[in-house]
C-alpha cells in the first residue's frame, strides 16, 4: 500500500474571503467621501486594434471627490465631441464608443489621450494608438511547376502580403489539411516550406500557403504551387522528347552529402530582442540523409526554465528574455557524413521596466514631509520628466515645498492646497512608462476600514494573518489587544505589520477569540473588534489499501477521515489523478470508494482526497485486476439470511446496526434491505421497508424518528431473489420529542358565503414525535393588521370557521402540537371564505355587427368586490325574435356562449342573416350566475338566400318542357329574383352552350321552348337577394323522342349491302398486303416519288440536292444513300443499314404516314443527335427480318 498526504497551504478566511500575505504591502486607497485628486482606474491598452464587427471602444475610468471630468486629445490635439456625431462619452466615465454603423472606421485611427481632473488635480492616459487591422488580398501571380531531381533541397517560398498585425502563415493542401512536417520538411519562421531533401513522395500538386488574419477573421491563399520530384531516369524520359532524343542527365544520382545551412547564411549572424518578449531563433539546414539540429549558448548556459524546441529542434524560443540571456548561441546540423555550425549572436535591449514598482500616492497632514519615487530602468538608459496636473513641471507653478532631483521629487512641510496629480514618463527608443501618482494633504481623524466582528479562521499550527486595515492623516498609529487592554500580545508569538496588520506564527487552540485593533494619531482615536477561530486539522484515519481483485468481483476502498466538526467536509475520489469514469459501477459513499464488477480497465491508482474550506488531507491506493480462477459449475441460489444483529453507537435520532452476512450460494450479494417494526404505533408483524445499503456493506447508519419502538430486520438480495429475514434485532426506543413538521396541503375555502373551512393533511404516527398529537389552528383576514385567531383541533383534519364576510382573503397557519412541545413556525397558506352568488350585471353593453352571420359584444367587466367570488368568466345568453321579411315572433330557445376568465368582449357566431336578435350578459362565479344586464337588441343585415326548396320538371313535349319550383327555406333578406341556367348533355358527359334566364320574384315556374327533341338538358337554379345569389338546385331533364323520325331510322349495321361492301374492302386490303410484303422481300421501291409528284402543296414536294431537298428513295441494291441526307466520311452506306426498317429514318420510334401515303418520317428534319448515332451504329449488321407491321401500317394510309 502507498499512501501519500499533502496538507493545505496555511491560509486565513475572512468569512469567504482568503487573506493573501501581499496585503501586507498593499498600496494606500483613501477612501472616496474624502477629498482626493483624480485616479485612473482603467484604461485602454497602449495599442488598440479595432475589431471591425464592433463599435470601437476606448476606455478610460477614473475615481475622485468631486468625480472627476474626462476629456480627449487626438493626434494631440483637442478632440471636441459635438464635431463628431458618432462619438459619444459614457456617463460618469471617460469611456468614448465610435458608432462605426455609419462611418469607416479609418476616420477614427489615431493616438487618443484621456485627462481627468476636479479641482485637487490633472491625471492623463497613456498615449493609445488606435489602428484599423488590415489584411490586404494576395497579389496575382503564376507559380510554374517545379520539377526537381530526388535527393536535392528545396525552398517552397510563401511570401504573405503585409498586414497589420502580421499574419499567421501555415500550409494546407486543397482538402484543407495540414501538410504534413518532420526533421526533414519543415516551415521557417517567415513562412517558407524547406525540405532538407525532396523524395518521390513529395510529388503533389497542392502546396498551399494560407496567411491568417486573427483580427479581421479573414484568411488569404496564395496559387497552388506543384512539385514534381523526378529520380535520374525519369528525368532523361521526360526530358528526350523536347531535346531531341539527348540524354540531359547522364551523371549518376545525387549522392549523400554533408549538411550545409539553407538559413541563416553564412557562419553567423545577430540579432536583437527586446526584454521580456520572446527570442526565436532557426537553423534550417540541407544534406542527406537528413540531419539533426542541436543547440548551445557559447557563452553559459541554455535557461531551461523557459526554453523549448519547435519544428524538430530546428527553431529555439526563449520566452520573457532578460539580460542574461544576450550572448552567442551555436546550431549544429549533422549527419553521418559530417556536421557545419552557425553562431548567432543576441543582443538585449529594453523598453523602460520598473525597478521598485510605479510611485505611490501620498498622502500626508499639513506640515508634513513626504517622496515621491520614479525608479526605472532601460537599455539603452532611458530619459525622465515630471509633469504636475499634465503640465511640464518647469512650466507649473513654483512650489517652494517641491523639490526635483532625478527620478525623485521631495516634498518638506507641505501645506493645505498643495494636492496635485504628478506624471513621471520615462522613455528610450524601445518604449516609455507613463505614471500617475497624487499628493493629497488632508487633516482627518482614523478610522478602521476593516468591517467590524470579521470572523477568521485557521487551522491549528498555521500561521493567521488579522487585517487592520485604517485610514488618517496623519498616518494612524496601529495597536493591538487580545480580549481586553489588559491582555499583551507577546513578541515571540506575535508580529504587528506596518499595514496594521497583526501576524500571528503558530496558531493554537488559545490563540482562539476576540481580538481589538486601535488606530489612533493627532485628531482622535478608533477601534475595532475582529474575531479569531482555530480549527481542528483533517485527517485520514483509515486509509485505502492496495487491493489484488479477481475481473468481475466487486471491491470497495474505505476512506474515514476526522476532521473538524464545525467545517463542512467534501470527499473526492480521483483514478490516476484524473475523474472517476463516469460508470454506475462506481459508487461513492461517505467514507468508501464501491467498484462493482471490475474490469481489466479499472486498475490503477486511486486518490481519496478530504476537503474543508480550510485545508485537505489525501491518500492514494493502487487496485489490481487479475483473471477470475476457473471453479466448477457452480449452482446459483438465494442466499442465507444475516445473522448477528447488533446495535450500537446509541441516539436521540440514530443507531448504528452490523450483521454478518449469510452464504451467498454463489451469486454475489447485491444489497441488504433493512426493514422495522413499530410495536408502539402497530400491531406486531407489520414490517416496513427503512433503507437499502450495497452488497459490499455490512453496517448501515439508521435514522430514526422519536416516540417509536423499533425492532429491526435484515434480508439480502442477489441475482437469485431475497433471502429469508433474518432474527429480529433488540428494541430500540426513542425518547418523545416536539414535532419536527407541520401538517401539509394547508387550504381555505368557503362552503358558504359565510363560512371559511381550512383543511390539512395530518401526520403520521410516526411524524407525531409523542403522544397527545394535536393540531393549533391559526387564521386571520389577509391585509388587515390584527391578531391570529387560534383552535385546538384534535383527531381531526378539518375546522370550520363561521360568520365570515363573503369572499375575504385569510392567512392560515396550521402548526402540530403533542405533550412535548410545539412544531416548528408553521408557512402561511393564502384561502378565501365562501362565495355568494354576484350582485352586479355587466354594464356599458354594446353591440357591434361584422356580417350577417358574425356579430360582437362588448360590456364593461364587474367590479371584483360585486363578484363576490372567483371570477370564472361571462355568460352571453341570445335568441332570435323573428326574421325581418316576417312580422310575426320566430320563437327560437336560447343559446349561451360562456367567455371563461376575465373578458370584455366576445364574439357570437353561426347568426341568421336579416334578423332580429336579443341578448344578455350574465358574470359568474364559482357559486353561480349573477343578474343578467338589460336586454339589448340587433338586426342583422341580409346575406344571400339558400337554394330554392325544390326543382321539378313537368310537361315535357318534343321541343319544350315546364319547371317549377318552391322560395328558398331561409330567404336571409328580400329576395330580387331568380336565375336559371341550363346546358344540353351529349351521350359522353360533355355540357353544350349554356343558356340563362332571369326570373322575377314571384315566379315559381318557367316554361322552356325550342329546345332540341330527343337532348337530355341540365338545370341550375338559385335566388338572388340584394348581397347576391345563392346557392343553386340542380336537376336533368329529356325532351319527348319524335316517333316519326325514329320509324324512318334504320340501322345500317344491319342492310346487306353495307355488309357486302366492308367485305370487298376487307379483301382488298389483304391482297394489298401480301403484295407489299411480296415487294419488300424482292427489294422492290415503294413508289414515294410517284405520289409526291400527285401532291400540288409545296410543302409536300419533292427537294432536290442543290436546295436541300430530298429526292426518292432507292432499294439497297444500288448501294447508294438516301439523296439530300448525311453520309459517313467513307462516302457509303452499308448494305446491311438499308435492310433495316423504315422506322429507322424516322424522329420517333414508329413510322408515320401522311394521308396520301407518303412517309413523313423520311421527309422529317433530321436531328444532330439522330447523325451521331447513324455513325455509331454503322457497321453493326441487322439479322431481323422487314417488319409486317410497318407494311401493314403503309397499305393501311392508302386505304
Amino acid at each position: 500500500m502507498e499512501r501519500r498526504r499533502r496538507m493545505g497551504e496555511p491560509h486565513l478566511l475572512m468569512l469567504v474571503t482568503v487573506v493573501l500575505v501581499g496585503h501586507l504591502a498593499s498600496a494606500l486607497d483613501v477612501p472616496l467621501d474624502l477629498p482626493q485628486p483624480p485616479t485612473i482606474t482603467h484604461q485602454s491598452p497602449k495599442d488598440y486594434i479595432i475589431d471591425p464587427r464592433e463599435n470601437i471602444v476606448i476606455h478610460c475610468e477614473a475615481k475622485g471627490k468631486p468625480h472627476p471630468s474626462f476629456s480627449w486629445t487626438r493626434n494631440g490635439t483637442h478632440f471636441d465631441l459635438e464635431q463628431h456625431p458618432n462619438v459619444h462619452m459614457r456617463a460618469q466615465s471617460g469611456t468614448l464608443v465610435v458608432d462605426i454603423s455609419r462611418e469607416r472606421t479609418e476616420h477614427y485611427e489615431g493616438t487618443y489621450q484621456c485627462t481627468a481632473r476636479n479641482k485637487h488635480g490633472t491625471a492623463v492616459s497613456n498615449d493609445i494608438v488606435v489602428r484599423q487591422p488590415r489584411s490586404p488580398l494576395w497579389s496575382k501571380e503564376k507559380i510554374k511547376p517545379i520539377v526537381i531531381q530526388e535527393g536535392v533541397s528545396l525552398v517552397l517560398p510563401c511570401r504573405p502580403p503585409a498586414g497589420y498585425p502580421p499574419p499567421i502563415v501555415f500550409w494546407m493542401d486543397n482538402n484543407f489539411q495540414r501538410l504534413p512536417q518532420s526533421n526533414r520538411v519543415s516551415q521557417s519562421l517567415n513562412g517558407d516550406l524547406y525540405f532538407s531533401n525532396v523524395l518521390r513522395e513529395d510529388s503533389r500538386s497542392d502546396y498551399i500557403c494560407y496567411a491568417r488574419f486573427p483580427h479581421t477573421q479573414t484568411i488569404q491563399q496564395k496559387q497552388p504551387i506543384t512539385v514534381k520530384v523526378l529520380n535520374l531516369d525519369a528525368i532523361n524520359d521526360t526530358m528526350e522528347a523536347y531535346y531531341n532524343d539527348t540524354d540531359l542527365f547522364s551523371e549518376e544520382p545525387v549522392d549523400e552529402r554533408k549538411p550545409t545551412f539553407l538559413i541563416p547564411s553564412g557562419p553567423s549572424s545577430s540579432k536583437m530582442v527586446l526584454r521580456g518578449h520572446t527570442l526565436e531563433m532557426e537553423c534550417i539546414a540541407e544534406g542527406l540523409p537528413t540531419p539533426d539540429i542541436s543547440w548551445a549558448k557559447v557563452s553559459g548556459e541554455l535557461p531551461t526554465t523557459r526554453l523549448s524546441f519547435l519544428h524538430h529542434q530546428k527553431i529555439l524560443r526563449i520566452v520573457n528574455v532578460s539580460e542574461a540571456d544576450a550572448g552567442d548561441y551555436r546550431c549544429t546540423a549533422r549527419n553521418q557524413l559530417g556536421s557545419v555550425h552557425h553562431t548567432i549572436h543576441i543582443t538585449v535591449k529594453a523598453a523602460p521596466y520598473w525597478i521598485s514598482g510605479a510611485p505611490q500616492n501620498l498622502v500626508r497632514a499639513p506640515g508634513e514631509n513626504g517622496v515621491l519615487m520614479c525608479r526605472a530602468s532601460g537599455t539603452p538608459k532611458p530619459s525622465i520628466q515630471w509633469a504636475m496636473n499634465g503640465v511640464p513641471i518647469e512650466n507649473a507653478p513654483k512650489d517652494p515645498s517641491r523639490k526635483v532631483e532625478d527620478d525623485t521629487i521631495i516634498f518638506t512641510d507641505v501645506q493645505t492646497g498643495s494636492s496635485a496629480v504628478y506624471q513621471c514618463n520615462i522613455s528610450n527608443q524601445y518604449g516609455y512608462l507613463l505614471a500617475n501618482a497624487f499628493v493629497n494633504v488632508l487633516s482627518e481623524p482614523p478610522r478602521v476600514l476593516t468591517p467590524a466582528n470579521t470572523v477568521y479562521q485557521v487551522i491549528k499550527n498555521h500561521r493567521a494573518l488579522l487585517e487592520c486595515t485604517s485610514f488618517g492623516s496623519p498616518i494612524p498609529k496601529i495597536t493591538w489587544f487580545k480580549e481586553s487592554r489588559s491582555g499583551t500580545l507577546g513578541a515571540e508569538t506575535h508580529k504587528a505589520h506596518e499595514n496594521g496588520t497583526l501576524e500571528i506564527y503558530v496558531a493554537q487552540e488559545k490563540n482562539s477569540g476576540k481580538y481589538t485593533c486601535v488606530a489612533r494619531n493627532s485628531l482622535g482615536i478608533y477601534e475595532n473588534h475582529v474575531h479569531l477561530e482555530v480549527k481542528e486539522p483533517t485527517r485520514i484515519l483509515k486509509q485505502p489499501e492496495y487491493r489484488v481483485v479477481q475481473r468481475g468481483r466487486s471491491v470497495v476502498f474505505e476512506c474515514k477521515v476526522k476532521h473538524d466538526p464545525s467545517l463542512v467536509p467534501t470527499m473526492t475520489w480521483l483514478k490516476d489523478d484524473g475523474e472517476l469514469p463516469d460508470d454506475e459501477r462506481f459508487v461513492v459513499d461517505a467514507d468508501s470508494l464501491t467498484i462493482s464488477d471490475v474490469t481489466e480497465s479499472d486498475a490503477g491508482m486511486y486518490k481519496c482526497i478530504m476537503n474543508t474550506t480550510l485545508d485537505h488531507d489525501s491518500a492514494i491506493a493502487e487496485l489490481t485486476v487479475v483473471e477470475a480462477t476457473p471453479t466448477p459449475a457452480i449452482v446459483n441460489e438465494r442466499p442465507e439470511p444475516p445473522t448477528d444483529l447488533e446495535l450500537t453507537d446509541h441516539k436521540k435520532r440514530s443507531v448504528q446496526l452490523t450483521w454478518i452476512p449469510g452464504d451467498e450460494h454463489n451469486s454475489p450479494i447485491q444489497k441488504f434491505l433493512i426493514q422495522y417494526e413499530d410495536s408502539l404505533h402497530h400491531h406486531r408483524g407489520h414490517w416496513h421497508n427503512l433503507t437499502e445499503v450495497p452488497g459490499t456493506k455490512t453496517t448501515a447508519h439508521l435514522k430514526l424518528s422519536p416516540y417509536v419502538h423499533y425492532t429491526f430486520r435484515v434480508l439480502a438480495v442477489n441475482s437469485m431473489g431475497v433471502s429469508r429475514p433474518s432474527f429480529p434485532s433488540k428494541m430500540y426506543k426513542t425518547e418523545p420529542s416536539a414535532p419536527d413538521e407541520n401538517p401539509t396541503d394547508v387550504h381555505g375555502f368557503g362552503t358558504e358565503h359565510d363560512n371559511l373551512v381550512i383543511s390539512w393533511k395530518p401526520l403520521t404516527g410516526l411524524q407525531a414525535n409523542g403522544p397527545g398529537l394535536h393540531y393549533r389552528v391559526m387564521w386571520r383576514q389577509k391585509m388587515m393588521d390584527t391578531d391570529w385567531m387560534t383552535a385546538n383541533v384534535t383527531n381531526n383534519s378539518k375546522f370550520v370557521v363561521s360568520g365570515t364576510p363573503t369572499f375575504v382573503p385569510y392567512e392560515i397557519k396550521v402548526q402540530a402540537v403533542n405533550k412535548y412541545g410545539i412544531g416548528p413556525e408553521p408557512a402561511i397558506a393564502l384561502g378565501h371564505s365562501g362565495e355568494d352568488l354576484p350582485v352586479a350585471a355587466p354594464e356599458s353593453v354594446q353591440v357591434f355587427v361584422l356580417n350577417s352571420t358574425l356579430a360582437e359584444v362588448h360590456w364593461e367587466p364587474v367590479p371584483q368586490k360585486l363578484i363576490r367570488g372567483y371570477l370564472k368568466g361571462y355568460k352571453v345568453y341570445y335568441w332570435k325574435e323573428r326574421n325581418l321579411h316576417k312580422h310575426n315572433p320566430h320563437h327560437t330557445e336560447k343559446q349561451i356562449l360562456t367567455f371563461s376568465g376575465n373578458h370584455s368582449k366576445g364574439k357570437l357566431p353561426g347568426l341568421h342573416p336579416f334578423s332580429l336578435y336579443s341578448f344578455n350578459i350574465r358574470v359568474y362565479n364559482g357559486k353561480g350566475e349573477g343578474p343578467p344586464s338589460h336586454n339589448q337588441q340587433f338586426e342583422t343585415p341580409e346575406g344571400v338566400p339558400s337554394a330554392p326548396s325544390s326543382l321539378t320538371v313537368s310537361n315535357s313535349n318534343l321541343d319544350s318542357l315546364s319547371l317549377e319550383w318552391n322560395p328558398p327555406r331561409d330567404r336571409n333578406g328580400l329576395l330580387t329574383g331568380y336565375t336559371l341556367k341550363y346546358h344540353p348533355v351529349n351521350n359522353s358527359n360533355e355540357l353544350g352552350p349554356e343558356e340563362t334566364l332571369a326570373l322575377a320574384a314571384n315566379e315559381t315556374s318557367v316554361t322552356l321552348l325550342n329546345l332540341k327533341y330527343s337532348t337530355r338538358y341540365k338545370f341550375y337554379l338559385n335566388a338572388k337577394t340584394s348581397k347576391g345569389p345563392g346557392p343553386a338546385v340542380t336537376q336533368e331533364a329529356i325532351t319527348i323522342v319524335d316517333e316519326a323520325v325514329a320509324s324512318r331510322q334504320v340501322d345500317i349495321a344491319t342492310q346487306g349491302w353495307f355488309i357486302g361492301l366492308m367485305c370487298a374492302i376487307a379483301l382488298l386490303i389483304l391482297i394489298l398486303l401480301i403484295i407489299c410484303f411480296i415487294q419488300r422481300n424482292k427489294g422492290g421501291k415503294y413508289p414515294v416519288k410517284e405520289k409526291e409528284d400527285a401532291h400540288t402543296d409545296p410543302e409536300f414536294q419533292p427537294m432536290k440536292d442543290e436546295d436541300c431537298t430530298f429526292g426518292e428513295y432507292s432499294d439497297n441494291e444500288d448501294h447508294k444513300p438516301l439523296k439530300g441526307s448525311r453520309t459517313p466520311s467513307s462516302g457509303t452506306v452499308k448494305r446491311d443499314d438499308s435492310d433495316d426498317s423504315l422506322v429507322d429514318y424516322g424522329e420517333g420510334g414508329d413510322g408515320q404516314f401522311n394521308e396520301d401515303g407518303s412517309f413523313i418520317g423520311q421527309y422529317s428534319g433530321k436531328s444532330p443527335g439522330r447523325d451521331a448515332a447513324a455513325v455509331v451504329n454503322e457497321g453493326h449488321e441487322s439479322s431481323e427480318a422487314p417488319s409486317p407491321i410497318n407494311a401493314m401500317n403503309s397499305l393501311n394510309s392508302f386505304v
